[in-house]
């Protein structure tokens, strides 16, 4: 892509529903579907303000690569009933560290041994970011610091 804007998402889903109105409700949706697969360490960042190609990053763990594939199948799929499609995803047959592109919202789901060594955190220090609990029941409530 050349210019600078950043990719726009689907008009509408298979059902003909209209897409998710914004991006904060968009990684809402990332992070409720990737804690009913039992993601770990789960992070949300705000990158608005310091990226020109995304709003949101949404970092977590797996414990074993059958996870991490699990987690990025699972998101694809139910994702997909909401009208979110991937532009694009990346590290998908090794299950080591899943990029899955939403636009405005990039999930990454690591391998927790690639996680520690690559630390996206930390290059990302800048960034207003919230750690999700593992056993969040009611994420509308940790939504607000959004």
């Amino acid at each position: 892509m050349l210019s600078s804007e950043k990719p726009t998402l689907p008009a509408a889903n298979d059902a003909g529903a209209p897409p998710l109105s914004d991006s904060r409700e968009r990684v809402l949706h990332c992070i409720n579907t990737a804690l009913s697969r039992k993601a770990q360490r789960l992070v949300v960042m705000n990158v608005r303000e310091i990226s020109s190609f995304a709003d949101y990053f949404l970092i977590c763990s797996g414990s074993s690569d059958r996870q991490v594939k699990a987690l990025c199948s699972h998101l694809q799929e139910n994702l997909k009933k909401l009208g979110m499609r991937p532009l694009g995803v990346e590290g998908e047959k090794h299950g080591r560290w899943i990029l899955m592109d939403y636009g405005d919202v990039v999930v990454h789901i690591f391998l927790e041994p690639l996680r520690e060594f690559y630390d996206l955190e930390r290059l990302w220090v800048n960034a207003p970011r919230m750690a999700v609990p593992d056993e969040t029941d009611r994420i509308e409530e940790l939504a607000e610091g959004l």
